[in-house]
């Protein structure tokens, strides 16, 4: 499982024209499934995501958590991100998950995610999304699990 992650001050997602999602200060996760993640793979991703230190402390270091922090958790599938671009011009899929698992564990993050934290808001899985974020530093960091 990937997430690319952005920390920001805020983002949402809009489905036909409608907010769908949206968090203030917080992390942005833009989740990937490729074809031999687990839903092992879902519960370690998020501990990475609630645990990952990109926040800064009193000394401005980035030394504090999601968890530390309290911000919000916009959870984004985005199957590009399992794409292979190692060679050519165009993108291959062969790595990523065929679209039933890769909605099916999306789902378990997500929901792994609600049981766990408060402040949890997604896309929706599909979807032909429009996503908005102002990220704050900027701060962008590539996660597997």
């Amino acid at each position: 499982m990937i997430a690319l992650i952005q920390r920001v001050r805020k983002a949402s997602v809009i489905v036909d024209d409608r907010v769908i999602g949206e968090i203030g200060a917080g992390l942005l996760a833009l989740i990937g499934v490729e074809k031999d993640d687990s839903e092992r793979n879902a519960g370690r991703m998020l501990d990475r995501l609630l645990g990952y230190r990109v926040f800064q402390d009193a000394d401005d270091r980035m030394n504090r958590s999601l968890n530390d922090v309290e911000g919000g958790l916009l959870l984004v599938p985005q199957f590009t991100l399992a794409a292979d671009t190692r060679k050519g011009t165009r993108p291959g899929f062969s790595t990523a998950a065929p679209p039933a698992h890769a909605e099916r564990l999306f789902a378990v993050l997500e929901n792994l995610a609600r049981a766990s934290y408060p402040r949890v808001s997604s896309g929706r899985f599909g979807a032909e999304m429009e996503v908005s974020l102002v990220n704050h530093g900027p701060v962008t960091f590539w996660l597997t699990a």
